[in-house]
């Protein structure tokens, strides 16, 4: 009796980006089956030269766990998870391979895992959708001078969920902050004008330089030793960016 392997992985992640231990499975699996044929990691491990063969959405979760359970009565069979995880698949090969006398060895590889941040990239992506075409009228509509007023209030609520104390009050605050960020650079993508584009890449950009600068005890050869110190040389640099913007 075979291997049957399930090769889970993040959509957050680049779909070619796999564990050692899962391009090891998938290059020395003697088949390789999906349900679709144009999911992103199944179309990474195509282009590496690898055959793959899609099953196609018909099958049920318990038809597919015997599908894949006889595969491997003489091969090392690899299932390439889908990307909405495959509902019920792991119950049904539970109770599938609990009927065998001798059942094949089931191994669950993580293939990628999310990285610290990575749902950021869930939220770029879902104001991404309300903004576009079939997305929320609403969203589509708005502008940088009507969002202003929201920037205002989300901050100041920010501000007050501090002071309650109430932690987890203030994580969705911020969030709520965060939404106008997302929400501004959205609209900026938009823009007619190409002198007012920009992206949250962009802000993201400008951001890691401004502190990168601003920080040259960390990330240079700056002596600010105490909060007192660095304070002084965030104003000193903040200034000295200033004049240079003024004269140019």
């Amino acid at each position: 009796m075979g291997r049957l392997s399930l090769l889970v992985t993040s959509p957050r992640v680049a779909p070619g980006l796999l564990s050692r231990s899962a391009w090891y499975a998938v290059e020395s699996a003697s088949a390789r089956l999906c349900r679709d044929l144009s999911e992103p990691v199944v179309d990474a491990i195509v282009e590496s030269g690898l055959t793959v063969d899609a099953v196609g959405p018909e099958p049920t979760a318990p038809d597919l766990a015997r599908l894949l359970v006889s595969r491997c009565v003489d091969s090392d069979v690899v299932w390439l998870g889908s990307s909405d995880a495959d509902p019920g698949l792991t119950d049904a090969i539970a109770s599938e391979v609990s009927r065998l006398e001798v059942p094949p060895e089931v191994e669950v590889i993580v293939g990628s895992w999310d990285v610290p941040g990575s749902r950021l990239l869930d939220a770029v992506a879902v104001m991404d959708r309300l903004r576009s075409p079939g997305g929320c009228p609403w969203d589509a509509k708005q502008t940088h001078e009507s969002l202003a007023k929201y920037l205002t209030e989300e901050a100041g609520e920010a501000v007050e969920a501090i002071g309650t104390g109430d932690r987890q009050h203030l994580a969705e605050e911020l969030g709520d902050v965060l939404l106008q960020v997302l929400f501004h650079a959205r609209v900026a993508e938009d823009a007619e004008s190409a002198q007012d584009q920009f992206d949250i890449d962009d802000v993201a950009g400008v951001l890691v330089d401004k502190l990168v600068r601003r920080h040259p005890h960390v990330f240079a050869d700056g002596d600010a030793s105490t909060p007192e110190e660095v304070e002084a040389e965030w104003a000193r640099i903040k200034a000295q960016e200033k004049a240079a913007k003024q004269s140019g």
